[in-house]
C-alpha cells in the first residue's frame, strides 16, 4: 500500500476491511495490519461480528469503523475525522436490517461532519445498486464521495454528480478474482446445485486491488472520479 500511495498520490487511504478474515468479519490484528500498512480509515459493513472477540476492540478506537446506522449501543462508532477528513459508514436496508435507515443517519452524521470539515466521505456498504445509486443522488452536493461496497465487483460507473459528489455503486474487491466474489468456484456452484448449505473456502488466484480515487479541491468538491485497479504478483 505505500508504494501504490506513492504511485497515485494518495493524500488519504479508506479500506473497506468486511471479510478481511477468510471471508467473515475481521479481527483486531488484521484491522491493526491493515493501519500499519498505509490505510487511515478502515471501515466494516454486516460481518462486522463475524469474529469472534472482536467487537471489544471497536470501543477502543475511531479508526476502524462499524456502520454508523447499527444501533448505538453496539460498540465502537460509525463516524470519525482524521486529517480533516471525515469518513461516515452506512449499512444499507435490503436483506442487510440495520437498525436505522441510512437515509435519516445520514442526514444527521453529514450536517455533523460538515461542521468540522468540507471534505466528506460515505462508504455504503449495500446490496442494492438502487439504493447506493439514489443515496449518491440523495447526498449530493453534500458530501464529497459516496462510494458503494459489499457485492465484490467493481461497477462501471465512477463519476461525479451535477452537485460535486463522487460516486461509485461497488468499489470492487480485493482479493482472488479467479473465484466466486472471493471464494473456491466448486463450492459455491455446489450450494447453487444442491441448495444444501456449503462452507465456502476463500479462492487464492488472480489476486488484484480494486478501489475507487476520488479527487477534490479545498471546499470538498469533486474534482474526478475513477475506478482502481492493480493486479498483484504480476
Amino acid at each position: 500500500m505505500p508504494a501504490l500511495r506513492d504511485e497515485l498520490r494518495v493524500d488519504f487511504c479508506i479500506v473497506n476491511g468486511e471479510n478481511a478474515a477468510d471471508g467473515r468479519g475481521i479481527t483486531a490484528k488484521i484491522a491493526e495490519k491493515l493501519l500499519a500498512s498505509g490505510a487511515d480509515v478502515v471501515t466494516l459493513g454486516n460481518w462486522a461480528w463475524g469474529q469472534q472477540g472482536f467487537a471489544p476492540y471497536l470501543s477502543g478506537t475511531d479508526r476502524v469503523l462499524r456502520p454508523a446506522n447499527m444501533s448505538a449501543a453496539s460498540p465502537g462508532v460509525g463516524f470519525t475525522v482524521r486529517d480533516g477528513v471525515a469518513v461516515i459508514n452506512l449499512l444499507g436496508e435490503l436483506t442487510l436490517n440495520p437498525f436505522e435507515s441510512a437515509f435519516a443517519v445520514a442526514d444527521r452524521l453529514v450536517e455533523e461532519a460538515r461542521r468540522e470539515t468540507p471534505v466528506v466521505l460515505v462508504d455504503f456498504h449495500a446490496e442494492a445498486t438502487s439504493e447506493k445509486v439514489a443515496l449518491a443522488y440523495y447526498l449530493d452536493g453534500r458530501v464529497t464521495a459516496v462510494l458503494g461496497t459489499h457485492t465484490h465487483v467493481q461497477t462501471n460507473d465512477a463519476r461525479v454528480l451535477p452537485g460535486g459528489t463522487a460516486a461509485i455503486t461497488d468499489a470492487g474487491m480485493t482479493g482472488p478474482h479467479d473465484s466466486v466474489i472471493g471464494s473456491v468456484p466448486e463450492g459455491a456452484i455446489r450450494r447453487f446445485v444442491t441448495g444444501m448449505p456449503v462452507r465456502l473456502e476463500p479462492a487464492t488466484g488472480g489476486v488484484r486491488i480494486e478501489g475507487a480515487l476520488v479527487e477534490c479541491d479545498r471546499d470538498g468538491r469533486a474534482l474526478s472520479c475513477e475506478a482502481v485497479r492493480v493486479p498483484v504478483g504480476e
